[in-house]
This record gives structure tokens, sequence and C-alpha cells, in this order.
């Protein structure tokens, strides 16, 4: 059953709540911090619960296919093969698929949906500007990883799909992605190429003014008539399409307001991290969209203080390892582990910076620093492990 709780307020007690609970999981923050290993993570818990899971993932690394048991993520659903579960001692009580966007591919689907006519869609496909949009535009793979999840999303085959969203420094690159593309197709800028453009497909400098047609005079002798006529071309075109794309612009943003919809921040102990991750769930607040959970990756223990005299330490490493120095190695490990025990504070006071700017509505959960690398599936429910566990404020 979805949640039916207020957009920005989570009364979930662990994350395993949020997934029994949503149709759709999205994982947003910046860059390196553990956020495609997160929504792995959690894609392969709701498998081991039975769930027909989908996890979407953007760009990521070979580390996260060899995690999943897979030679390489593709445009294509993988499904992890149950005897892999069973490998690492878990029930493959559901199913687990992962595939990556191709930004193209999905921006080519909405051509061939839109466009007026097959010799109109044929034309934008080839066209040298667009095939350049499509891929390397700035702002087009939020937009299409937006687009891919609400088609994804509308496929009875998935329980629940996790979408591991681009990374990401501005909250705006992600949540205005729809708003923004519609803007960008009708711009000023566009409508004025438009006038200079006749319907035959070329030119008409007659049609705009003496600046205008100076101007594109002008361009024309560094570039080539021929490149002119090829931005002219991919803007007809898209205007060809602008009707279609306002109105699946409009439906995107709506999915993501869905109450079937979670949001997941994730960052690490950093006080930029931390910055950033605040940004993120105010952001949230102020679109309208839930604020479900916040993960925070990395953190150290509070270790303790060793119980034993420094002389008693010197001699039971002499017992264990004569030809060392006892006095040198155990002066080492006591600042090695004074440098860990201050990290583990600075942590929890960035966790408690963290806690007190979100407030108890959102979740806050801690997943420690560990010591190698996820690399296998067994790693992932490990991570899956601290994840779904009730944090000490929900169970308070």
């Amino acid at each position: 059953m979805v949640s039916s709780s207020n957009a920005g307020a989570s009364s979930a007690r662990s994350l395993a709540d949020v997934l029994a609970s949503h149709r759709v999981v999205v994982t947003v923050g910046s860059g390196g911090v553990g956020k495609t290993t997160t929504a792995a993570a959690l894609a392969l818990h709701a498998a081991s619960e039975g769930r027909r899971v989908l996890c979407l993932t953007i760009d990521p690394a070979r580390r996260l296919a060899n995690s999943l048991g897979l030679d390489e993520m593709t445009v294509d659903e993988q499904e992890v093969p149950a005897s892999l579960f069973e490998r690492y001692g878990l029930e493959p009580r559901g199913q687990l698929y992962a595939m990556m966007l191709d930004t193209k591919r999905t921006f080519d689907a909405l051509v061939g949906q839109y466009a007026s006519s097959p010799d109109v869609r044929e034309r934008i496909l080839g066209n040298r500007i667009y095939q350049y949009v499509a891929g390397s535009l700035a702002g087009t793979q939020e937009y299409m990883a937006m687009e891919k999840l609400h088609a994804v999303r509308q496929d009875p085959r998935w329980d629940l799909i996790v979408l591991d969203t681009p990374p990401t420094s501005n909250a705006l690159d992600f949540l205005d992605a729809p708003e923004r593309l519609v803007d960008a197709i009708d711009s000023p800028a566009i409508r004025w190429f438009l006038q200079a453009f006749e319907g035959a497909g070329k030119f008409s400098f007659n049609l705009v003014g003496k600046g205008a047609a100076f101007l594109l005079r002008s361009l024309g002798k560094f570039t080539g008539t021929g490149f002119l006529e090829q931005v002219a071309e991919f803007v007809t075109g898209i205007n060809d399409l602008f009707g279609g794309f306002r109105e699946r612009a409009a439906e995107v943003s709506g999915a993501l307001r869905s109450p079937e919809v979670a949001f997941v921040v994730v960052t690490s102990p950093a006080p930029l991290a931390i910055q950033e991750a605040i940004f993120f769930s105010d952001r949230l607040r102020e679109a309208g969209m839930r604020r479900d959970a916040i993960v925070l990756n990395g953190v150290h223990e509070l270790l303790p203080e060793p119980q034993a005299p420094t002389r008693e330490l010197e001699a039971a490493l002499r017992r264990v390892e004569p030809g060392l120095e006892p006095e040198r190695v155990v002066d080492g490990m006591r600042r090695a582990l004074e440098d860990e025990r201050l990290q583990g504070v600075a942590d929890r006071i960035e966790s408690e910076r963290l806690h007190h700017r979100v407030g108890d509505e959102v979740l806050l959960v801690q997943v420690p620093a560990l010591e190698e690398d996820v690399h296998d599936l067994g790693g992932l429910a490990r991570i899956a492990a601290h994840l779904v566990t009730p944090t000490e404020r929900a169970r308070a």
C-alpha cells in the first residue's frame, strides 16, 4: 500500500519501511558519497524480501556491475542470477534487475512519440545538432533520467524501481529538469531563430531585422551556411515537438510529487557534503516533494581507549613479536587510535548538525566506515543490513 503521509515528512522507522510503502525510491546527492552503492543495496534488500525490483543507474562504475554479478551494466535490464543470491547466503524470494540509462536512446524515443510525421522524426534524428544535444548538452541527462523513470514506472512488471540519479551539487539541476527543458524549447532565442528560417528549409534574411541578418551572415562566414541550416532544421524540428514535450514534462514533474515516490538523500560526514545534503533536503521540501530519509555514509566509530597501561601493551607485543620495537609500535598505535577517535567525534558533530537542521520528520540513517570497498553481492548485503536497521532515534 502506498504511503499517504504529507510531502516533505516521513513517519518511517527504517528504510525497510520506506521500501515497503513506496513503488519508486529515488536516491539523490553529490558525487563520491556512495549514492550508487546505496541504491543497489536498497534494491537488493527489496528483492530479498520478495519484490520484483529494477535498479536504474546513471553512468555506474564497473565495480557496481561486478558487485551485482554482471559483466557490465547495459541499457537493457539484466537479471541478477538467483544462484548468486544463494552463494552469499541470501534467499532469492524476489527478483533483481539492473540497467543503466542511455540518454540519447531515451531522447530518441520521445522524438519518435511526439514527431508530427515519420519524415519529421527522421529529419530530427539525423540532425547533427540534435545528436549533440541528445547526448551531451548540460541538463539533458537529468531530464532523461526523470523521463526514463516515468516510463518504467508505468510498466506493471516492477514492484519497486530504485533510481540512482546523476551526481549533482545543485538541486535545481535535478528537481527543475522538466520545467527547464520546456523553457529551453520555448525560449526567445528559439523563437527568434525560427523567424529566419522558411518552411521550405532555407534561410530568409529578409524576415528578420537588419541587425539579425548581419549577425547570421557573419556567423555563416565562420561556420558555413550548412551549419546554420543544421541549427535551423534542429530548431524547427524541436518546435514541432513542443506541444508533446510540454505535456510530457508536466507529467514527469507531477510524477516526482506522487505519494508513491520516496526520496533518499545520500551524503557523507564531510562538512561540505553535509551542507549540500541540507540544501538538497530544503529544496525537496520547497518543491513539494518528499523527504523520506537521509543516508550518512562512512561514519567512523567512537573507539574506546585501551584499558591496559602502556607498559603492559609493550610487554605483550614483545611476547608476540619479539623482533619489533615495542615502544615505537605502541606509540604509533596510540596516535592512530587517537586520530580515529577524533574523526569519530567530528563525524558525530556533523551528524548532529544535520539532524538539527532537518528535524525528526526526516529519517536519518548512518552507515559505518568500512575497511574495504563493496565488490560483491555479499558486500552489498552488508551495506543493506546497516541501511534497513531501525535507528536509535526511530526506536525511541
